[in-house]
């Protein structure tokens, strides 16, 4: 799967794990998108890693799919302790 099939995956990744998990996001929609990108490029790395299988089938496969959304829930949750803890003084 090329690189344009990543994006497309991770468009839709980013979109799912915003939906899984509701909330203000201290970045907005586009940086969450960004995370959902980065989010199914750490998914099938760590398919390969943990399980041994290589969880970047293809685009149609439901495990790239899978790996994708988990990678993408990982850094939403790791970015919201991070960015959310900051607090803005005005």
């Amino acid at each position: 799967m090329g690189i344009i099939g990543w994006i497309l995956v991770g468009l839709i990744a980013g979109i799912i794990a915003k939906l899984l998990m509701p909330g203000k996001d201290p970045g907005g929609f586009i940086v969450t998108i960004l995370i959902g990108v980065a989010g199914g490029l750490l998914g099938g790395w760590l398919g390969k890693v943990i399980f041994g299988v290589d969880s970047i089938d293809g685009f149609f496969e439901l495990s790239t799919w899978i790996a994708a959304i988990v990678g993408s829930l990982i850094l939403l949750a790791i970015y919201r302790l991070v960015a959310g803890g900051r607090s803005r003084h005005s």
